[in-house]
Parts: structure tokens; C-alpha cells; sequence
């Protein structure tokens, strides 16, 4: 459904020319997303997660053409979204979820206006009795009532207004839905119900996802496939539950390392060390290797490639000489 194709997507953080010639300095490039390539199958979920500041919301907004890539591109249904930005059909069938509830909805419209946009913009009903029909629909299928239709975005909690979102995203009858961290401003019991009704829609609906999220335990429970991320980068793409009972590449395991230990085996933890580089000036060779307990000069030199381990993909010189831990 979805394929992105060595994407990047550079932005220019330099200053002013008159500065840069004064000072002699050249452009700056921040590298927010540097070459990520993964494919997701119609109906699957495919869940990228990392460290803030890894480049997961601007891979979402590059799947959905709010951003134009940089290098490499953003295949939806086998067609290059640069070459179909103005296709109306094209963008009607992929959707995004925003992560803040409160930050986008418009405050001064009634919800039931909010649903309708993109059923009037698409052209997708001839008649105001229809319009009211769908809307009324929506808001049922999300498990809101449908005389809330009627009420502002401010007289509802978090939890009520991401499911107006999810309405919203639903109204042009999409395929493809990017979800950049939707529960990610929610109390964690509100969180659990977001994610139910997220499941439920795909299994009735088909639809397929591209999930961002830096919490653990919500890709776990939504993802076919997870993909972790590093300064622009992936690291590791595997299957969920392959990922999380024998990661591979040192920074998936610092991360894991980071989830609570419920059961209080009292096992031993290594907390990952160092703190994340500069996309303006990232590290040469691997991106990790300052942080790495397995770094040695080949990984100071020398980028590593995604490469098969296992059922799983990973970027890591260690794990192909066999030097891993998990090896």
C-alpha cells in the first residue's frame, strides 16, 4: 500500500547569507530524515518508534506529502505522491491523525463542520440531508453520540476530541491512515480505549496504518511490523513480537531496557549512555557508535546498511560479524 524509497528529507538551518560571509561559514543542513526505506502491506500496521527528535514525525508527514522529499521517494499504491500531489482521488484515500487533540480541531467551528470538510471538498455527497447522514454515521462508528455533532471542540475531554479527529480522518473513506503519536496526550486509560477503537476500524474497514509512537507497550499491542529509529536512520525493522522477545541491534535493546520491569526479577539493567548527537553534525560512520558498548573503528568508519538477520533487518556492523550479545 505504502513504500518508501531511500527517503530524506533535509532542512536548511543556516544564517542569513551577509552573516555566513562575514564569518566565512557555509550552509547548514539538519538531516531529520537521512535514506529510510520499508514497504507496508495493505491491512497491516507498521509502527516507528525512537528517541525524540529522530525524524519519526517528519517520515509521517513525507508518507502523507506535507513535506516533498529532499532524496528518494514516497510510493503510495504504485504511484510516486511528487507525481500525484494534485490528484484529488490520491489524497483522498490517505489521512492523517495529528498527535495533539487540542491543537487540531478548529475552535470556532461545530464538530459536525469539522467532520464534514473533507466530505465537501471531495465531493463526496450531493446533498445536505446526506452530508448530515454521514456525520451522524461517523460519530457513531468512533463512539460519540450524534447530536455531539452539534457542540464546539472545547466542550469535550482529550479522549472525545481524537476521536472526533479519527471521524475526520475517516470522512473521505481512506485506505491508508498516517498516525503520528495520537495517544501520546492522553491518560493512559483513555490511551487504551483510542487504541481498541483504532483496531476495531482496521479490522472492519481494511485500513492500513503507519503508527508513530515513542512508548513501547502502544506499538506492541498495534503493530504487525515495528521499525526503530536513530537520528534520522533505521536501525532495526522486524516483526513485533520477534523485536521485542530478541532485539538485535544494540540501541533496540537500550531501549527495551528502558520499559519498567513489572515482574521485579531484579535483573540487571544498562541503561543506554551519552546523549544524542546533533543532526546538523551527525557522528561519522554509525550514528550510535559514540553511545555503543560494541562500537569498535569499523563502526567509527564505516555507515552500516540494513542488512537480513534473522526475520529481522538491521543496520549494525556488530550483529553481521557476529559480535552481538544476542548472538
Amino acid at each position: 500500500m505504502f513504500e518508501a524509497r531511500d527517503l530524506a528529507r533535509y532542512f536548511d538551518v543556516s544564517r542569513p547569507a551577509l552573516q555566513r560571509l562575514i564569518s566565512g561559514e557555509g550552509r547548514r543542513l539538519l538531516r531529520a530524515v537521512d535514506g529510510v526505506t520499508f514497504a507496508i502491506p495493505k491491512g497491516t500496521t507498521l509502527s516507528l518508534v525512537g528517541e525524540s527528535g529522530c525524524g519519526k514525525s517528519t517520515v509521517a508527514r513525507l508518507s502523507v506529502g506535507l513535506y516533498e522529499p529532499s532524496v528518494g521517494e514516497a510510493v503510495f499504491d504504485g504511484r510516486d505522491l511528487a507525481e500525484a500531489r494534485g490528484m484529488a482521488d490520491q489524497r483522498r484515500r490517505m489521512q492523517m491523525i495529528f498527535q495533539d487533540p487540542y491543537a487540531s480541531l478548529n475552535p470556532r467551528w461545530r464538530v459536525a463542520d469539522i467532520i464534514a470538510e473533507p466530505i465537501r471538498a471531495f465531493g463526496l455527497v450531493t446533498t445536505r440531508s446526506e452530508q448530515a447522514n454521514r456525520v451522524a454515521e461517523l460519530l457513531t462508528q468512533v463512539g460519540l453520540s450524534p447530536l455531539d455533532g452539534q457542540k464546539f471542540p472545547h466542550e469535550f475531554s482529550g479522549g472525545q476530541r481524537q476521536r472526533i479527529s479519527i471521524a475526520r480522518a475517516l470522512s473521505s473513506n481512506p485506505e491508508f491512515l498516517v498516525c503520528d503519536e495520537p495517544t501520546s496526550a492522553l491518560d493512559v486509560s483513555v490511551q487504551a480505549q483510542i487504541l481498541n477503537l483504532m483496531k476495531e476500524l482496521q479490522q472492519r474497514l481494511g485500513l492500513t496504518y503507519l503508527f508513530i509512537s515513542h512508548n513501547l507497550a502502544v506499538v506492541r499491542q498495534v503493530s504487525d511490523r515495528i521499525g526503530v529509529m536513530y537520528l534520522g536512520r533505521l536501525v532495526e525493522l522486524a516483526p513485533a513480537e520477534s523485536l521485542f522477545e530478541r532485539p538485535r541491534h544494540p540501541y533496540t535493546r537500550a531501549l527495551m531496557e528502558a520499559i519498567p520491569d513489572l515482574d521485579m526479577t531484579g535483573r540487571e539493567r544498562i541503561p543506554v549512555a551519552g546523549e544524542v548527537p546533533s543532526p546538523i553534525d551527525p557522528p561519522t560512520g554509525c550514528a550510535f557508535h559514540p553511545r555503543c558498548p560494541l562500537a569498535n573503528d569499523r563502526c567509527k568508519r564505516e555507515r552500516p546498511e540494513m542488512e537480513v538477520a534473522g526475520d529481522a533487518l538491521v543496520a549494525c556492523h556488530a550483529v553481521e560479524e557476529g559480535r552481538d550479545m544476542a548472538a
